[in-house]
């Protein structure tokens, strides 16, 4: 059957609580994360990651005390990411406890860093966050959090940041996010296609069908939601049952 499917929660936090909006902007409160992480690692999600969207410096060491706390309150693997442009903060949040790291401007801008993480820790904490929308018949990637468009072309990004040692692609269609109209399958198999490395998806997850088409049609290898955890519209352990019902295999 093949590697198990994951299911991973995204927590976006912003001065300590978790938020969640639509199209990256109408953010609203969606609870603690530390509270939120401890509850979804009980009831069987496979993953988790943690998107600090503000970043500041002030907001940077708040996150990192939450990553500390996190660490000491699950048993299950999670991502950070937001704000990490230098060697520094990826050791920082490695050493207060996060398994791996999360990084999107800062790669595009200066793909190195790509290698020097993977050089120093390993591809296996190295995830590069991909947010791409379409337009016009092409993907183009962006950066700062969906604000500033590149001339980045989603698949020859991702390419080369695979062929820089990362270990998995987090793919968000901006066009997708939020709306609960299901993911972006036909970018997300073709990225499946072309790479060897997990895809992770991201946007537009808004009932189970979505996670069963992600992985059937948009060969994805973990799909990523926030508000159908986050507000209870989706139970995780529903979830994976009517996937394994339906020939998924996923860990239950």
């Amino acid at each position: 059957m093949g590697l198990a499917k994951r299911i991973i929660p995204c927590l976006d936090v912003k001065n300590g609580e978790t938020v969640k909006g639509t199209n990256f902007i109408n953010l609203r409160s969606a609870g603690d994360p530390v509270e939120l992480a401890k509850k979804y690692s009980e009831v069987g999600a496979d993953e988790l990651v943690f998107l600090d969207i503000t970043a500041s410096f002030e907001g940077r060491k708040t996150f990192r005390d939450m990553v500390t706390r996190v660490a000491q309150e699950i048993n299950i693997p999670f991502t950070v990411g937001g704000g990490i442009n230098e060697m520094s903060d990826v050791e920082q949040l490695l050493y207060a406890g996060a398994d791996k790291v999360s990084i999107n401007s800062a790669a595009i801008k200066r793909p190195g860093l790509i290698n020097e993480i993977t050089t120093r820790f390993g591809s296996q904490v190295c995830v590069v966050a991909i947010d791409a929308r379409l337009s016009d018949g092409r993907w183009n990637c962006y950066l700062k959090g969906g604000r500033e468009r590149t001339e980045h072309d989603l698949f020859e990004w991702a390419s080369e940041a695979q062929d820089r040692g990362a270990g998995e692609i987090l793919f968000t269609s901006m066009n997708h996010d939020g709306t609960k109209d299901g993911y972006a399958n036909e970018a997300l198999a073709r990225l499946s296609d072309t790479l060897s490395i997990p895809i992770i998806a991201s946007g537009g997850a808004g009932k189970r069908e979505h996670f069963l088409d992600v992985f059937q049609t948009g060969h994805a290898d973990a799909a990523l939601a926030a508000s159908v955890f986050h507000f209870g519209e989706i139970p995780i352990p529903d979830l994976k049952r009517y996937l394994t019902d339906n020939g998924i295999n996923v860990r239950l």
